[in-house]
């Protein structure tokens, strides 16, 4: 697994389809600057840099513009104004977004040009544009790899089966979908880090919802069993490792120890299942995703079983060391 980030400009802005970002955003001035990154989804809002502390503006970081700022600058004077931009606008910010279709001084755009600074507008109300902006970079900025797997939604858990080619990931998902459950991707599984402990897997776009088994070829699994069978994403929060069986290898038989699988720098819980034949694969996986749901509410039955037997020993030594009071008597 190779991670990687996609770069992102201010061009990219524009471009987003409107599902995706929803903003309405239009190019007013700085055209020249639009191949500059954007490397953090959190945005600056800080009218302080107009004051004159601009030191706090952060490279990469879009610097937004409400009604606050706007406000500020329409009380300076021009030439006070246009040296507060200048300012700004010199600093490494791959943009500006003023908000809410605010009418602007001229000199914002002329700064702005001359400086190469896209500045872009939006009729969108500041508290909104600054969560949908930042929901979109937070999505779009992610960390992200691509993983040879199956991901399943299996009682809305996203369960994520791995293994060596050819050891049966896509027979399994297949049954799994017989019985109810959701294909998410097959084969390949695009992942994303969000925030700090979030990983969202997907399929990428030109084999969603299709499945490659062998002897039938491509199947398309949303025409075979409907739109309930399928979905575009899913948080992965357990992973099945297929392995093959071994002769003479230890294998988890209590399953006291947990494991755990890492992707992105993140530990997922896991279990590896041996597959051997005439062992129901699918069986043993949705039992295992349906043991897992138990384990995250704090059900964990080998721990449980475990105590129970840790304390019923412990009460048979508590005995034991206890003197006989009948035999006591007899002697006395």
């Amino acid at each position: 697994m190779v991670a990687s980030s996609p770069p992102v400009t201010v061009q990219t802005l524009l471009r987003a389809r409107a599902e995706s970002l929803s903003l309405g955003l239009e190019l007013v001035a700085g055209a020249r600057g639009l191949g500059r990154a954007i490397t953090s989804p959190y945005v600056l809002k800080t009218g302080l840099a107009l004051a004159g502390f601009d030191a706090y503006l952060q490279e990469g970081r879009v610097l937004v513009f409400g009604a606050s700022e706007v406000g500020y600058l329409n009380g300076l004077e021009p030439a006070g104004r246009a040296a507060s931009l200048a300012r700004v606008m010199g600093r490494p910010i791959p943009c500006v977004m003023v908000t809410d279709g605010q009418a602007l001084p001229p000199e914002v755009v002329e700064e702005a040009e001359r400086a190469g600074v896209p500045l872009l507008t939006t009729p969108v109300p500041t508290p909104i544009a600054i969560a949908r902006l930042t929901g979109f970079l937070e999505d779009i900025l992610a960390e992200r790899t691509i993983v040879h797997a199956v991901l399943m939604d299996i009682l809305g858990l996203g369960v994520l089966i791995v293994g060596e080619s050819g050891i049966g990931k896509s027979e399994c998902a297949l049954d799994l979908v017989l019985r109810g459950h959701r294909l998410v991707a097959d084969d390949t599984v695009e992942i994303r880090r969000r925030a700090e402990s979030v990983l969202i897997g997907a399929c990428p776009e030109f084999t969603r919802h299709h499945m490659e088994i062998r002897g039938l070829g491509i199947l398309n699994i949303r025409d075979l069993f409907g739109v309930a069978s399928t979905r575009t994403s899913k948080r992965i929060e357990f992973v099945v490792q297929l392995e093959r069986w071994e002769s003479g290898r230890e294998y988890e038989r209590l399953g006291l120890d947990d494991q755990h699988f890492e992707i992105l720098g993140l530990r997922v819980p896991m279990n590896r299942m041996p597959v051997a034949p005439g062992r129901s694969i699918a069986n043993l996986v949705e039992v295992a995703a349906r043991n897992q749901l138990l384990r995250a509410r704090g059900h964990h039955a080998a721990r449980k079983l475990a105590d129970r037997l840790q304390q019923h020993l412990h009460d048979e030594d508590a005995g034991a060391a206890e003197p006989d009071e009948s035999a006591e008597r007899e002697s006395d």
